[in-house]
């Protein structure tokens, strides 16, 4: 878990921010003395909205994202390796990135999983086809 404080006003449109104990991207924010943030979900897409002074202190979340080569796919996990050579299995989404990840393996093709991490959660979140 980790995140750094950051004054409410330094946040940018496109970063990112905890907004009720979910890391969001920041679609939307206005308000000077007073900031209303609008975010997106990383991990489901839900939205929140937080109001906060613009002199107050939100935390700022770290958020890494990483490829992976996708090994295996096993009924609902995927096993991924990358190119320092570790290794990482997860659940494969339930959504659009799921399938598309699972057809393209099932046809035989090269897939990369990419991977974001933040705030204690790993999960897939989007993936691309190596040509």
């Amino acid at each position: 878990m980790t995140s750094v404080p950051k004054q409410a006003s330094a946040f940018r449109k496109g970063g990112h921010i905890i907004l009720k104990d979910h890391v969001c991207k920041i679609v939307k924010m206005h308000g000077h003395a007073k900031i209303n943030f609008t975010g997106l979900d990383i991990f489901t897409n839900n939205k929140y909205e937080e109001l906060q002074s613009a002199t107050h202190s939100m935390q700022e979340p770290e958020v890494n994202k990483d490829e992976y080569d996708v090994i295996d796919i096993q009924e609902e996990f995927v096993s991924l390796a990358n190119l320092e050579g570790e290794s990482l299995e997860l659940q494969i989404p339930k959504n659009e990135i799921g399938d598309n990840l699972r057809k393209g393996f099932e046809d035989e093709k090269i897939m990369i999983a990419i991977v974001t991490s933040a705030m204690g959660q790993t999960k897939i979140t989007q993936f691309k086809e190596e040509k």
